[in-house]
C-alpha cells in the first residue's frame, strides 16, 4: 500500500507521515526532507532555494524523480509506504501509481505559527515566507507538470489540521487505509 500525505508549508504533512510510518511500520519517503537536505547542501535557505528551483527546472524534476523512484522501488520490494511531499499525491495520480491520497491542511495564520517554532522565527516572517514560497511552487509545478495546486479533487481524504493533532490525522488515515 501506498499512502501519499500533500499539503501546503506548515500543514503537517511530514510529521503525520513521520508518526505513520513509526506507529504502522510503513516506509517513509519525505520528499519535504529531501528538498530541506539538497537546500542545505547548497548552502541555501528554503526560501532561496525554492528561488534557484525557479531558475533551474532540474531541480525539481531531480528531486521528485528520486522521491517516485524510491516509492515504487520500495513497493516492488512489497515494503508498505508513505510519502509526504507538496505534489507527490499529484504524480502519483499522474502516473496512474494506486494509492490512497491525503490532503492536510490549515489556515495560514495557524501553518505560519507552526513554521515560526520550527524555524525560530517571527510569525509575520514565517507567513511572508510562506506565501512567497506557495506563489513560487504554483507556477512552477503548473510549468513543469500541469499540477493545479488549488485542485484538491484527486484527493481520497482531506483533512484540516488546524483542530487536530498529528496523532488524530494518523488514526484517520490509518481508518481509510483500513477500511
Amino acid at each position: 500500500m501506498i499512502v501519499a500525505i500533500g499539503g501546503p508549508p506548515g500543514s503537517g504533512k511530514t510529521t503525520v507521515a513521520e508518526r505513520f510510518a513509526q506507529a504502522h511500520a510503513y516506509v517513509l519517503v519525505s520528499a519535504g526532507l529531501k528538498f530541506r537536505e539538497m537546500a542545505k547542501a547548497r548552502g541555501l535557505s528554503l526560501e532561496a532555494f525554492g528561488k534557484a528551483a525557479e531558475a533551474d527546472p532540474g531541480i525539481d524534476r531531480s528531486l521528485d524523480h528520486a522521491v517516485l523512484e524510491e516509492i515504487l522501488r520500495q513497493d516492488a520490494y512489497g515494503r508498505d509506504v508513505i510519502v509526504d511531499g507538496r505534489i507527490q499525491a499529484h504524480l502519483l495520480h499522474q502516473r496512474r501509481v494506486p494509492c490512497l491520497k491525503v490532503l492536510i491542511n490549515a489556515p495560514l495564520a495557524v501553518r505560519a505559527e507552526r513554521v515560526a517554532g520550527r524555524e525560530k522565527k517571527s510569525p509575520n516572517a514565517a507567513e511572508r515566507e510562506i506565501s512567497d514560497r506557495e506563489k513560487s511552487e504554483r507556477v512552477r509545478y503548473k510549468a513543469l507538470y500541469g499540477i493545479n495546486l488549488d485542485d484538491t479533487s484527486l484527493f481520497d481524504l482531506v483533512v484540516d489540521s488546524s483542530d487536530k493533532t498529528p496523532d488524530q490525522i494518523v488514526g484517520l488515515v490509518w481508518s481509510r487505509v483500513e477500511g
